[in-house]
């Protein structure tokens, strides 16, 4: 049973109480199968050994939270075994394979003294949900997989799950909690065999000097971001794709909106490359086999200087996406989309955005047993420190009327300029619509 005490976090009187961590291994009935290896496809290879992570938030509660996603935990461990082992890494460190060992998942069981709602308005507590590296970046001893649960006094609880991005991106690792979640709620087995294996999917080769050029870029140095919370109103987005004339998905809105204000806020020099980049989850076009959940998401970049970026129409930024999607094949055919000279030619590392999206991997289905969660987001850290100047969207979440987005773009002294131009262009956008009347 859980010794709840051992270390508590306080702001104004809400009190986190957490466990000493334990190891959650495969049940020690059906033995630990160790000694296996899964080699690192090309895609896996592209990512640093950074640390990504996912809080879900469910207000509806279970019996006994913390035990039931421990069990369920270790059951999954059986398929999943690579989340149980380590990273083994080369001389000059670049990832080269992960060892099964069973060593296992690092677990927290924690409690808060207050309701859901008092807690998830603060960045500050947030934070405090899940369980971090000891570094900025997982080292070859680390745990490949780290995860906390919180029980509130309103019956709600929170899954806190943080990972070495190297064992899997963010689809890959929904699909693992979604087994969790089946084997919470007694199914004999998760409804997805997992495949992890690059032998097992056949997959296109990248280049290794583009392979190399991504991974060297993610170990470019942390740097301070500002934590911004975001929401994109629906009539906003509306607009925005009624003007596109329908050739405008969700997401292609919400970045064009991000790119043009993060553009005006933090770039002054017109001439300047100012470069989108978004993910692109690959799996279709490499024919990758159903129940993958290794690294298979590729940035498609989106080139632009920052005077057309700052200037330009909504709708043409749009189009500049949709044309960018067209080339995405190109990533398997043309050197990694650009490979050697790309980077050559790349801008200062501050001047490009990425954004990414959690919206359709199916985090909705991750049921623990009363229903999915109302709320994912990425667990900040403070100080919130990024390899990369990131925004992500979020699955919708409950009570907010748009796409919550969490910002991670632009550095504190830039983070008032960039609420002003977000503020400044829906005022402008309702301007616009109050004119049609």
């Amino acid at each position: 049973s859980y010794e709840l005490g051992v270390r508590s976090h306080s702001i104004m009187s809400i009190i986190v109480t957490k466990s000493s961590p334990v190891v959650v291994t495969g049940p020690s009935e059906l033995g630990t199968a160790t000694g296996g290896i899964i080699n690192l496809s090309s895609f896996d290879k592209c990512f640093a050994p950074v640390p990504v992570g996912l809080l879900l938030i469910f207000d509806q509660p279970i019996n006994e939270p913390i035990e039931t996603i421990k069990k369920a935990l270790s059951q999954a461990l059986v398929l999943y075994q690579p989340m149980a082992g380590h990273l083994v890494t080369g001389p000059d460190g670049e990832p080269i394979h992960i060892l099964c060992t069973g060593e296992g998942v690092s677990f927290v069981g924690a409690s808060a003294n207050c309701a859901l709602d008092q807690f998830t308005t603060s960045t500050l507590l947030l934070g405090d949900l899940a369980v971090r590296y000891p570094a900025e970046y997982c080292l070859p001893g680390d745990p490949m997989l780290l995860m906390q649960v919180t029980e509130f006094a309103c019956g709600g609880f929170v899954v806190g799950v943080t990972w070495n991005h190297v064992l899997a991106d963010a689809a890959g690792m929904v699909q693992f909690l979604q087994a969790v979640g089946e084997l919470a709620r007694g199914m004999p087995a998760p409804s997805v065999l997992p495949v992890r294996s690059e032998a097992e999917c056949t997959f296109p080769r990248l280049p290794p000097p583009f392979v190399t050029a991504m991974r060297t870029r993610m170990l470019a140095g942390m740097v301070e971001k500002a934590s911004i919370d975001v929401t994109i109103s629906w009539s906003f987005i509306s607009c925005i794709k009624a003007e596109c004339g329908g050739d405008c998905t969700v997401f292609d809105a919400v970045a064009a909106v991000l790119w043009q204000c993060r553009t005006r806020a933090v770039i002054s020099d017109p001439d300047t490359p100012a470069p989108l980049v978004f993910s692109s989850n690959m799996r279709g076009l490499v024919r990758a086999k159903r129940g993958y959940y290794g690294n298979c998401v590729m940035g498609q970049p989106v080139q632009a200087q920052s005077g057309m970026v700052a200037s330009s129409d909504i709708k043409d930024l749009v189009k500049l996406i949709r044309l960018a999607k067209e080339k995405i094949p190109d990533i398997l055919t043309n050197n990694g989309g650009g490979g050697d000279q790309q980077q050559q030619v790349a801008p200062p590392k501050y001047n490009q955005l990425v954004v990414t999206s959690l919206r359709n991997l199916g985090l909705n289905a991750v049921d623990f047993g009363r229903g999915g969660p109302v709320r994912v987001v990425p667990p900040p850290s403070p100080p919130e420190r990024t390899a990369m100047n990131i925004c992500i969207l979020c699955p919708p979440c409950k009570g907010k009327d748009g796409v919550n987005v969490v910002s991670l773009c632009v550095k504190p002294e830039h983070a008032d300029a960039f609420r002003r131009e977000l503020a400044a262009i829906h005022m402008h956008m309702n301007l616009h619509l109050l004119a049609r009347f």
